[in-house]
């Protein structure tokens, strides 16, 4: 594999999601690959006085339970985040992010996310970095065929 560049993709995203939402990688080469090194999310609205709770998770599938439980057994999941925020209280934002590193995404990828109870409508921000590289056929299609698997138990 040879590393050709890097993309950062971020946006917002509703806060009580019934979808996932897809980001678009796939370039139509077999021959190109992302791997994702950084996953973050947080509150759009740092000012609101509700409890702000709510997970996250990058998939290559968009036929995962909506709600965000995380499943680290699951190889179709590629990484996993959380923030937890509270204006009325003089504690930090929490917040978690795991990468699986040994990810390789040829096509597109699916975030999902949930705010349990739904405290507010507003979105939550998320910030995705990609590396990009060159790859052979054969680490396309094995790839390809990992991204599609549940494996692990």
């Amino acid at each position: 594999m040879k590393k050709i560049g890097t993309y950062t993709c971020r946006g917002q995203v509703p806060a009580a999601s019934s979808v996932n939402h897809k980001i678009i990688l796939n370039d139509g080469s077999f021959e190109t690959g992302y791997r994702i090194t950084k996953f973050v999310v947080a509150a759009a609205n740092m000012g609101t006085t509700s409890n702000r709770n709510f997970t996250a998770k990058l998939a290559t599938t968009p036929d995962l339970s909506v709600t965000v439980n995380w499943n680290w057994g699951d190889m179709r999941e590629l990484a996993w985040s959380s923030f937890a925020y509270d204006a009325n209280s003089p504690i930090v934002p929490q917040k978690f992010s795991q990468v699986d590193t040994d990810n390789l995404i040829v096509e597109d990828i699916y975030l999902y996310v949930d705010e349990p109870g739904g405290a507010t409508t507003d979105p939550i921000n998320y910030w995705i970095e990609f590396e990009k590289y060159e790859i052979s056929d054969w680490q396309g299609a094995l790839a390809m065929a990992r991204d599609k698997s549940a494996g692990g138990d």
